[in-house]
């Protein structure tokens, strides 16, 4: 099938990567790629690292020069929000009544921070971090010498108290679980993480249920402990932005996008999802999963761009992200659907250097690496091939 309008809603890594792949397998329709921010496509990951801890320019972000989406016959429209799309009349509308005709759409609308129902969470004062402005909101208020309070302990969580402790605020983390990533990763991890943001300074107030935020700087828990702070963040999760698919009709989980191996959705016309809003079928685990990380938007978007130019190969790639805290950087791996079983192995190294492997049914579903990039490399095979760890 020859498609001579290609659209694709939202400019994060899954949809240039969806551009970028349509023109190196040939695709020579013309593409329209649209974002809400005013930003041309950047880089997140360091906005809780490098980047908040004033280490990276926001010049080093953009993934694409400007001329490049010129150079590759794509229109760029940033600062656009669409407002609905019609599979079934191939086209969208953008906010303003501007309609573009497609005889693809592509949805990389990608996921939001969550806000929980707390009494208190929905102040403007309290912030959570998803784009470059909610970075530098951040670092403009957790300056040395001041008070933070972050709530949540998954990785971004954590990443991003490592990262204020280390620009000299005082940090606060506050989690349900017993250890940071306990749930996720196993008490294996989870000490050793803990471990290593204490070292950093950071106060670990972990069992704790929030209660309520006041005025968006006074964290109260349900035990009667209260916390005050300049800053409070919230880093309790994402949800995937599934609103336009779910108003066009579209199949969906959670919020996600249902999708095949190709990133196909069911819908009539053409319309695939890709990134965090992909509930997407992987050929290697042999069911649907729905990831959140930097490198698997980039891996749907050119699976995605591969598909529109008749050079499709499906998603079959094992899941993983890097995760940085502080100075030592944690590499994980899974299909990131549970486990039954973990076992830590450990060097001995100065450098505190070990690994976990993750198992069920006896089979190899995950692996977690710090200092063992081999071990890493060799999970992933084992996590393909469904065997257990040598």
């Amino acid at each position: 099938m020859v498609f001579e309008r290609v659209v694709i809603v939202g400019a994060g890594p899954a949809g240039l990567a969806t551009a970028r792949a349509y023109r190196e397998h040939g695709g020579s329709g013309a593409v329209t790629l649209i974002g809400e921010e005013l930003l041309a496509p950047y880089r997140r990951p360091p906005l809780t690292k490098e980047f908040l801890r004033g280490e990276l320019d926001a010049r080093e972000l953009p993934i694409e020069r400007l001329d490049w989406f010129d150079t590759q016959g794509i229109a760029l429209r940033l600062g656009a929000r669409v407002e609905t799309i019609a599979p079934r009349h191939d086209g969208v509308a953008l906010t303003g009544g501007e309609e573009l005709r497609a005889d693809a759409i592509v949805l990389a609308t990608g996921s939001e921070p969550l806000r929980p129902p707390i009494p208190g969470a929905e102040d403007e004062r309290v912030l959570t971090i998803r784009r470059l402005p909610d970075s530098r909101a951040i670092a403009a208020r957790a300056r040395a010498g001041k008070r933070v309070v972050v709530i949540g302990t998954g990785f971004i969580g954590c990443e991003l108290s490592a990262s204020l402790a280390l620009r000299g605020a005082g940090v606060t983390l506050i989690g349900r679980e017993r250890l940071p990533q306990l749930e996720r990763l196993g008490a294996d991890a989870a000490e050793r993480i803990a471990a290593w943001l204490a070292e950093l300074g950071v106060e670990l107030k972990m069992a704790a249920s929030v209660a309520a935020i006041e005025e968006g700087q006074l964290v109260e828990l349900e035990d009667g402990s209260r916390f005050a702070a300049s800053l409070v963040v919230l880093a309790a999760g994402v949800r995937a932005r599934g609103e336009l698919a779910e108003s066009a009709g579209l199949e969906t989980h959670e919020g996600a996008v249902v999708v095949d191996e190709e990133m196909r959705s069911a819908a009539a016309g053409t319309v695939l999802a890709v990134g965090d809003l992909a509930f997407a079928h992987n050929a290697s685990a042999g069911r649907h999963l729905r990831v959140e990380h930097w490198g698997d938007a980039l891996e749907h978007g050119a699976v995605a761009g591969g598909t529109l130019a008749g050079a499709a190969r499906g998603w079959r790639e094992v899941p993983g992200f890097w995760s940085s805290i502080g100075a030592r950087t944690l590499k994980y791996a899974a299909w990131g659907d549970g486990h039954e079983e973990t076992r830590l192995s450990t060097t001995g190294d100065a450098d505190g250097s070990f690994a976990v492997h993750y198992l069920r049914d006896g089979a190899t579903v995950g692996v977690l690496t710090h200092g063992r990039d081999d071990v890493y490399a060799q999970g992933r095979e084992l996590i393909l091939q469904g065997e257990p760890p040598r």
